[in-house]
């Protein structure tokens, strides 16, 4: 018999058919969805698209190895680490952090992706200029072949220009919908703000109709947009302009300024570009949020202009006839130097010295200098409006691309263990360590551009020389919350699960003292760090009691004032005593009793955790 959720899950989906078959009874277009899409795609259909789509979700279940396990996918090693690491460079725009990011992003691609292919067409539109017989304009090739290429070659560009270890489809997504927004505008920021949200709920809703939430807290974490690759999105999007732009100059159409202007706006906003952030204090982060949303109008602006800008020229014509005038007059005088040290070569025939073949070869450069400020004269005095503003484009993709460029280069100067009990898998090294060096510096030799100055890492630390990447896979402060986590390493082909726990006890009215443990799945559980010992701020009868660990052991010592012995004794288990220094200790479920001379106070607690 069907469960009660399956009937539920059933029912969603009649009410979403039977919601469209309605709709498709009462709507009577004056052109067929099936002619339209047929016009411009084989059999009506975004086969690129699918082949793209195939392709991101194969990556993920057959290279991540999110087929054994969906949820905890292989991440580790497909990031772009550095220029030195090609696996990560060649995988990271493909590969996914988990499966909310991957359904996210796919959802993304479902929105756009065919909006983009079908503005660049399987049948070439009848004002392109290619030819008719080119392989290039083969429906079939273009759509199963040409089309999944070019995505592939824009997955590979964001890997090699985005900034930092990132790790997604994303960048290829934005890349569509820049591409879909200068061809069609409206339909694509309709779809984005719109169909992409209903696409997602859809998915969760057949998933699990029903879903009961429980309210806990949730671990220290930076806010929302500082977790958001702005860099990388934005170069997408403007790889996606300068892709779009160029096929719509060669067809010799274009959009309508106002609904591009307000679609570029819009996506920009709404997509969160303007979250232009830099890092502050310890754990502070700094949001320019103002000048993040006039740089998203300012580039709506640019896009519009290098588009539906005017053909008039940039420069004035009379700062042009300026600039014709002293340009003649440098070519004239040139030319005059010239021809007199032209008639001074003939008339010292024979005679020709090693001075005046220099002097003639300079003369030479001169004349040539004068020609090249000539043409570059004319050349910006022939520069259009509107290809300036795509110019303009074209400087922002540059620059976009440019400042990863350093990061992109980091490679690892050492990855060797600060301790003795680092997990070693093949060619990574687990630990956990506080206070550590980040061991990331530039393979160019550059010091100017050296990352880790300043900077240290406190938390499971994962590292490799040969993949060149040291990474805090999880910080100290956010096992503190959880007290357990577990990192996967591995490449094609293996995976690995390395298995963290944090215990401790916490005096009353002091800090924490716990251990860390690390071990790999089937292996025996090592000690990987203890802290530093700490004292409860409860005194009785004259003692002082403090918590302290001892080779993975918590263990209580008690002092007198009177006296310089210290007495120690292992932290009671529950429901147990013991004794030591003239107090008696006793454990009741997470807290510990100190007694003596009829006095019971609390001495120390248990941590607690609120992990997942």
């Amino acid at each position: 018999m069907l469960s009660f959720a399956t009937l539920l899950t059933v029912a969603v989906a009649a009410a979403l058919v039977g919601s469209i078959a309605v709709v498709r009874l009462v709507h009577r277009p004056v052109r067929r969805w099936r002619d339209v899409l047929q016009a411009r795609l084989v059999y009506g259909v975004p086969w690129g698209s699918i082949v793209v789509i195939t392709f991101v979700l194969c990556v993920y279940l057959f290279v991540q190895d999110g087929i054994t396990n969906f949820d905890d996918p292989v991440t580790i090693p497909y990031r772009t680490w550095s220029y030195f690491y090609p696996l990560g460079m060649a995988t990271a725009s493909f590969s996914h952090a988990g499966p909310g990011h991957l359904v996210g992003n796919l959802a993304g691609t479902v929105v756009v992706a065919p909006i983009a292919e079908y503005a660049w067409g399987h049948y070439p539109d009848e004002r392109d200029r290619l030819r008719t017989d080119s392989w290039r304009t083969n429906p079939r090739l273009r759509a199963f072949v040409l089309f999944p290429l070019l995505v592939i070659g824009i997955g590979l560009l964001s890997s090699l220009f985005a900034l930092g270890p990132v790790i997604g489809f994303s960048g290829v997504v934005f890349a569509f919908a820049g591409f879909a927004i200068v061809h069609y505008p409206i339909v694509t920021i309709v779809g984005t703000l719109g169909v992409q949200g209903v696409i997602l709920r859809l998915y969760y809703a057949l998933q699990e109709p029903i879903n009961v939430y429980t309210a806990q807290p949730s671990p220290p974490s930076p806010p929302s947009w500082a977790g958001i690759a702005i860099q990388g999105h934005a170069l997408g999007l403007f790889v996606g302009f300068v892709l779009g732009i160029a096929l719509l100059e060669r067809r010799g159409a274009r959009p309508d300024p106002l609904h591009l202007w307000l679609a570029v706006l819009l996506f920009g906003f709404s997509k969160r570009l303007w979250a232009i952030y830099w890092f502050g204090g310890e754990n502070t982060y700094v949001l320019f949020q103002g000048p993040g949303v006039a740089v998203v109008a300012v580039l709506a602006l640019v896009v519009t202009l290098s588009m539906t800008a005017s053909e008039t020229r940039l420069v004035p014509p009379r700062l042009r006839r300026l600039l014709a005038r002293t340009g003649r007059s440098n070519v004239r005088t040139d030319t005059v130097n010239s021809s007199v040290d032209r008639s001074l070569e003939l008339a010292m025939a024979g005679q020709v010295d090693a001075v005046v073949t220099a002097r003639i070869d300079r003369v030479r450069e001169i004349a040539a200098g004068a020609r090249t400020r000539v043409s570059d004269s004319s050349s910006l005095s022939d520069l259009t409006r509107k290809q300036a503003a795509f110019t303009a484009v074209v400087i922002v993709l540059a620059v976009l691309a440019g400042v990863a460029i350093p990061t992109n280069f980091l490679v690892v100067d050492d990855a060797t263990t600060s301790t003795e009990d680092a997990i070693q898998i093949e060619d990574y090294t687990v630990e956990y360590a506080e206070g550590v060096q980040n061991e990331l510096v530039t393979g160019i030799g550059i010091e100017s551009l050296e990352s880790d100055e300043g900077l240290e890492g406190s938390g499971v630390i994962v590292a490799s020389d040969r993949r060149e990447l040291w990474l805090e896979a999880v910080s100290a402060q956010r096992l503190s919350f959880t007290g357990e986590e577990t990192i996967y390493v591995g490449g094609p082909g293996w995976r690995e699960a390395v298995h963290v726990e944090r215990t401790g006890w916490q005096p009353v009215g002091n800090d924490t003292v716990y251990q860390v443990w690390l071990w790999e799945d089937g292996e025996d559980r090592r000690l990987a760090h203890e802290s530093n010992e700490s004292r409860a701020e409860a005194r009785i009868a004259g003692r002082n009691v403090t918590v302290d660990t001892d080779n993975g052991e918590f263990v209580l010592e008690v002092d007198s004032s009177e006296t310089d012995a210290v007495e120690t004794t292992q932290i009671p288990a529950v429901n147990e005593t013991s004794s030591a220094g003239g107090l008696s200790f006793e454990r009741e479920n997470e807290t510990v009793y100190a007694a003596a001379d009829g006095t019971r106070v609390a001495i120390a607690s248990e941590e607690t955790y609120n992990g997942y």
